[in-house]
């Protein structure tokens, strides 16, 4: 019994160690999609993402519906599970107009105003975290100061100003959200650029004669590109909430265009007699926000240094 309790540690460890080594062997990048595949948040949401990025791009061209067309002949009709007719697989709206072909074009609505929001944030908020944590100083206070007064300031109720002063359109949303969502992307670069403009390689590119933007372009931005990523996913999905917050009030998306925000404000007025006019748009937000954060969540734990134990 002893000789066998006595190779029983022999084999754990040699198994410990074997493991080990395979792990040794392995090249960054294939270490790197060992944790991406066998991280089950990060596999579910990008699956979402992906798939109600094809619907909405492909179906709107496949389906025969025009999300536009009216027949309040047929209005309000349910879908096929509650009586409907397979003419229209999810019913119609108060209009007539078909709601399978309103809710892809809104998923075209959804993700353009979220992708290009969170880049113009992203532009911002980088550019500024990087100048304030590698000049520091004077530069440093004035961006500081320029944070506080963002935080101060309720987002939702100046992008309301905003968009009802200057005009709702699609691009104007953009520009609001994206104009107002860039504080997540300065604080996380400024902290970080902090700490990589006292390493080595930085001072080694300051004594061969590299200037300031070769620094920029070829030091500093390359190792800050992790944390940009995982912060650009969560303010897509911020964005997303943001533009169908201002449709369901009404100072967003205008109609007939279709937003998944603005179905749900035009739905709200008969839920309770036709509940899927709500319930539906706000499955696919709810299926597109929780795509998009599963995703940054799952890159964050693949790509930072925190997630790699």
């Amino acid at each position: 019994m002893s000789s066998i309790d006595n190779t029983l540690p022999e084999r754990q460890t040699s198994a410990g160690v074997e493991h080990t080594e395979s792990l040794i062997t392995l090249t960054p990048r294939q270490l790197l999609h060992r944790r991406a595949f066998s991280h089950w948040g990060l596999i579910i949401g990008t699956l979402t993402v992906i798939a109600l990025v094809l619907l909405a791009v492909v179906g709107p061209l496949v389906l025969p519906f025009d999300a536009y067309a009216q027949e309040l002949a047929g209005r309000l009709q349910p879908p096929v599970w509650a009586g409907g007719d397979w003419a229209h697989p999810l019913g119609t709206d108060h209009l007539g107009r078909d709601y399978l072909a309103r809710l892809l074009i809104g998923a075209r609505i959804s993700l353009t105003v979220g992708f290009f929001a969170a880049t113009l944030g992203c532009i911002i908020g980088v550019t500024l975290g990087v100048c304030a944590g590698y000049f520091g100083g004077r530069i440093d206070q004035a961006v500081s100061y320029l944070l506080t007064c963002q935080l101060a300031l309720p987002q939702i109720l100046l992008a309301m100003a905003l968009v009802f002063l200057i005009g709702p359109s699609i691009y104007v949303v953009i520009g609001v959200i994206g104009v107002l969502q860039w504080s997540y992307f300065l604080v996380v670069t400024r902290s970080a650029v902090m700490r990589i403009r006292e390493l080595d390689y930085i001072a080694s590119a300051k004594t061969i004669g590299s200037s300031t933007r070769s620094i920029f372009w070829h030091e500093v931005l390359p190792n800050l590109r992790s944390q940009i990523i995982v912060i650009f996913t969560i303010e897509m999905g911020v964005a997303i909430l943001s533009e169908a917050a201002l449709s369901f009030l009404g100072v967003g998306i205008q109609s007939p265009t279709p937003s998944w925000g603005l179905m749900i404000s035009e739905g709200r007025q008969s839920m309770f007699f036709n509940p899927w006019l709500t319930i539906l748009p706000g499955i696919a937000l709810f299926l597109l926000v929780m795509g998009v954060n599963l995703m940054g969540d799952g890159m964050r734990d693949v790509l930072t240094p925190e997630g790699r134990h």
